[in-house]
């Protein structure tokens, strides 16, 4: 299943240089915009020319704490200036910033800690007492404490220091460390949700991939826009989003520390007017049911995109209705990066994901590895520039991902005839009913088709040795006049006039909401868990 070929809007990349920093990449492209606005956040705005004296000055005082080459700085960091200057200050200084998720538990922070052998934390205050606790029980004594903001509480392992304070008082470091394009930059953490997570080690030319294949000839992003992530930059998808893209163009970013919800969200499209926006299928549907949703006129949206759940049918064209803006879906992951997979904004195939971006090469596969035809559901591989090198101290698990030059995404997909694909679900969740495989993804995108349906998730359940489908679904408003004992009938009638009839759940139960992952991921176990319960 080849890559389409490129269109001439989409000619190929030009490959970085042997000799190459992705921080210096940036500088040298912004050196026009200093007193340009780079960053806009809750309480401070910061030039593309402070940006980068300021990260040089980080380097500097990693370079002074006795930090080397290659050795680790976890940034457990809310969305704030302080981030990205932390970031490129790591990768101008050859140090590898590892950049976690702040709502995690101290057993959480215990094993990044001592699995990464961070010689440096860096924290934002509201996370202080979470990192200090796991840093008192992990015992790295090595492992120097710095907070990003100053803390409204005292903790059990007291700071040594405060950032701005080493910034304040270090010489921009002169010079990049000489790193190359294969060097190790950064590291993520995968989710962890079948296991311990796992550190997903980057390059530093897996940044420029990303914003060369994806952000500027399918995104479309430049220098006049104002750029908006709800996704954080803990996040491979935030990442790109609010850092690699923006700064690659010289265009301006908002940062937003608190959780995205969509009163938080609504406010900094109507204040800022961003032109871009990147979300997540559980926000957008959030916020088409408020009754706050902001008129046409309040916003300034150009194109929107949306990752890590399959955007359903009805929500995308509900948005494009209201704002006059597409969202664009797509495919990523914290393996590959930023997304592979997408819709175009002049050919956006609502209730697919698109096609494979320029640059990046699909397959499907069977079990045998063979590949399946169109129609048929197949796991999915990608090959592309920005796959990460490994899995750090995971062989394991690195051998059963990458394999060669493919990467395993755990993901099931069709192909349509005209080279679309849909998203089937994750491979864990795929159902056998009746001996025939149902896509839990298939059935939910139906059911959130129905006028009083804002979410469902389905999952598979043992039934007298059977698997039978059960759907948990939100109402966008409690049933007045319809008892959920008939409102559940008219939605498994609805199904069936829509699927093939084994595909329909048998049971329907009605929760006020679903758990999800931080990055609004459905947490289908858990779900399972409370059926059995």
């Amino acid at each position: 299943m080849p890559i389409p070929a490129a269109s001439p809007e989409h000619a190929a990349a030009v490959p970085p240089p042997a000799l190459f920093n992705f921080a210096t990449h940036l500088f040298s492209l912004n050196a026009a915009r200093a007193a340009k606005t780079a960053y806009i956040d809750d309480t401070l705005t910061l030039s593309y020319g402070e940006l980068e004296m300021q990260a040089r000055r980080f380097a500097a005082a990693m370079r002074a704490l006795g930090v080397h080459t290659e050795e680790r700085v976890l940034l457990v960091m809310l969305d704030t200036v302080e981030l990205p200057i932390a970031f490129l200050g790591a990768l101008y200084a050859g140090v590898v910033p590892v950049v976690v998720n702040t709502l995690l538990t101290p057993a959480d922070y215990v094993y990044m800690l001592t699995h990464s052998r961070a010689r440096v934390v860096i924290a934002s205050g509201a996370v202080l007492p979470t990192v200090s606790a796991a840093l008192a029980e992990a015992q790295c004594e090595d492992c120097q404490l710095i907070v990003s903001q100053p803390a409204s509480q005292s903790v059990p392992h007291e700071p040594q220091s405060v950032l701005a304070d080493l910034i304040a008082h270090a010489e921009p470091a002169p010079r990049p460390a000489q790193t190359g394009c294969d060097d190790i930059a950064f590291w993520l953490y995968s989710s962890g949700s079948t296991g311990k997570p796992k550190g997903t080690v980057h390059t530093h030319a897996n940044l420029y991939w990303t914003v060369e294949t994806y952000a500027k000839p399918i995104l479309g992003i430049r220098e006049s826009d104002i750029v908006f992530s709800a996704a954080k930059l803990f996040f491979a998808y935030g990442l790109g989003n609010g850092l690699s893209f923006p700064l690659s163009v010289g265009a301006t970013t908002i940062l937003m520390a608190e959780r995205p919800t969509a009163s938080a969200v609504f406010t900094r499209l109507v204040q800022h007017r961003p032109t871009v926006f990147y979300g997540v299928p559980t926000l957008y549907a959030s916020m088409m049911a408020s009754s706050n949703l902001p008129a046409r006129a309040d916003v300034a949206l150009r194109v929107c995109t949306s990752a890590g759940e399959a955007l359903p049918r009805e929500l995308g064209e509900r948005f494009r209705e209201h704002f006059g803006s597409d969202i664009l879906d797509g495919l990523g992951s914290t393996e590959m990066l930023h997304i592979f997979l997408s819709n175009r904004p002049d050919a956006v195939e609502y209730g697919t994901t698109g096609r494979p971006v320029p640059g990046y090469e699909i397959e499907l596969r069977d079990e045998t590895g063979a590949l399946v035809p169109d129609g048929e559901i197949g796991d999915l591989f990608i090959r592309g520039p920005s796959a990460a090198v490994m899995y750090w101290c995971n062989r394991e698990k690195s051998r059963a991902t990458f394999l060669g030059d493919w990467v395993r995404s755990g993901d099931k997909y069709r192909r349509l005839p005209g080279g679309a694909y849909v998203y089937a679900g994750r491979s864990d969740d795929m159902l056998k009913v009746s001996g025939q495989y149902v896509s839990p993804i298939e059935v939910e995108m139906v059911l959130m088709q129905h006028d009083a349906v804002l979410e469902a998730a389905v999952i598979g359940v043992d039934q007298g040795g059977l698997v039978k489908t059960c759907a948990f679904v939100v109402l966008k408003q409690p049933a007045v006049e319809t008892s959920h004992d008939a409102l559940a009938e008219q939605l498994k009638a609805f199904v069936k006039t829509r699927l093939a009839p084994h595909k329909y759940p048998r049971d329907i139960l009605f929760v006020d909401d679903l758990p999800k992952t931080a990055t609004g991921k459905i947490q289908r176990f858990r779900l399972r868990q409370q059926f059995q319960s």
